[in-house]
């Protein structure tokens, strides 16, 4: 990594050493010859003290957080071992991308090796913290040396989460075309449930316990057990958001709440003991939740990468043939004549969130059976929600 080689006052002083030797040699003033040939060794004899020396070091890093939230702050722990003849005199600082902020940056310590920041997620996205940078000076502050140290480290920063309320119970009872059925195994399961030996059972499937109670051959019947499904579908269509002018433009505002509340809707259902879908409008599987704590970090990494792109297909196409429990659809810029078109695929519990949709169009798609909210950058994604979620009232009556 380049560096201007001389300070300001090491600048300044060269300067001045080249002056008076000018002025002393027209002069024949051997006084100001002296000191000017003074300034002008001084730098260079700086120069060589910081940049001969070898040096090269490893850097490790130890973030709090795997995965760093927009608006979450987490604590880096750098250990910088620094391989170099003496204690050089100087500043680090830890290289950040656009996606974080913080004061990555203090004085190289004389004792410890262990370096300490903390950083704040400001955008969604995935992006490389460091290199580390060392830059050090002489002790009369002439002459510098800036260096590179280490790899970087992969950061992902994901969308933010808000809290939402839950669904009323009946609504999510009225979901009960649960495509997902989970078998669970083990001691003391409720779902395995004995029943009379048949022809062709295995026997490694007798259940001993029940055989010996009822005196006669059991084996266990898995029961599944089915759970209720929701599909949450982010419209990341290109036509319903905004687009960003160039490589470094700042994301849509609009896209990144939408991002938001497909997050936060998802782990609510989870939260309530849904099954989750998420996909995208083209009927792209952003990730599945089956209540594991990987499946949770899987769809955040995905949404942290997830950008406007495409068409839309039929919302039919999309969710599939077998109508989901709550179906909620967060979409951008929808006309009167997308509303219109826009079917619950058969929805027990249809939620349309939209983020400048015209005047009609929310009426369009609550004339359809959608239940309807409009969202913006500045809003509580929370009221919303609140605004968007059907009463067990309006889905049985």
């Amino acid at each position: 990594m380049s560096s201007r080689p001389f300070t300001a006052r090491g600048v300044a002083c060269l300067l001045c050493g080249i002056v008076l030797c000018i002025a002393g040699s027209a002069l024949a003033a051997r006084p100001l010859l002296y000191i000017g040939v003074l300034l002008s060794v001084l730098p260079l004899l700086s120069l060589l003290f910081v940049r001969v020396p070898r040096r090269r070091g490893e850097v490790s890093r130890h973030i709090s957080t795997d995965l760093l939230a927009v608006g979450e702050t987490s604590k880096v722990s750098v250990r910088f071992d620094l391989y170099a003849p003496g204690i050089p005199r100087g500043r680090w600082y830890d290289t950040l991308p656009e996606a974080v902020h913080g004061d990555a940056s203090g004085e190289y310590p004389d004792e410890t090796r262990m370096l300490h920041y903390e950083l704040e997620g400001v955008r969604r996205g995935t992006a490389t913290l460091g290199p580390l940078v060392l830059r050090t000076a002489d002790p009369f502050g002439l002459a510098q040396r800036t260096q590179a140290f280490g790899q970087t480290r992969l950061i992902t920063v994901v969308p933010q989460v808000f809290a939402l309320l839950p669904l009323p119970t009946k609504v999510g009872a009225a979901g009960g075309t649960a495509q997902t059925r989970s078998t669970r195994l083990g001691q003391g399961a409720d779902n395995l449930i004995p029943r009379p030996y048949a022809s062709g059972d295995s026997r490694r499937r007798i259940h001993w316990r029940a055989t010996a109670h009822r005196g006669d051959l059991m084996v266990r019947q898995e029961e599944e057990e089915a759970s209720p499904d929701a599909v949450v579908v982010l419209d990341r269509a290109a036509s319903r958001w905004a687009r960003a002018e160039g490589p470094g433009a700042a994301p849509d505002a609009l896209f990144e709440t939408a991002v938001s509340l497909c997050a936060s809707a998802a782990l609510r259902f989870v939260q309530d003991g849904y099954s989750v879908d998420v996909l995208d409008s083209a009927g792209v599987l952003l990730g599945a939740l089956r209540g594991h704590e990987d499946d949770r970090d899987g769809l955040m990494v995905a949404l942290a990468s997830v950008a406007p792109r495409g068409e839309a297909r039929d919302l039919r196409a999309v969710v599939g043939a077998a109508a989901p429990g709550p179906l909620v659809v967060i979409t951008g810029q929808l006309s009167d004549a997308d509303a219109d078109r826009l079917s619950t695929a058969g929805a027990a519990a249809p939620m349309l969130l939209a983020a400048g949709a015209t005047r009609g169009a929310l009426a369009a798609a609550a004339a359809h059976g959608w239940h309807t909210a409009a969202f913006d950058s500045g809003s509580d994604l929370a009221d919303a929600w609140a605004a968007a979620i059907p009463s067990a009232r309006m889905t049985h009556g």
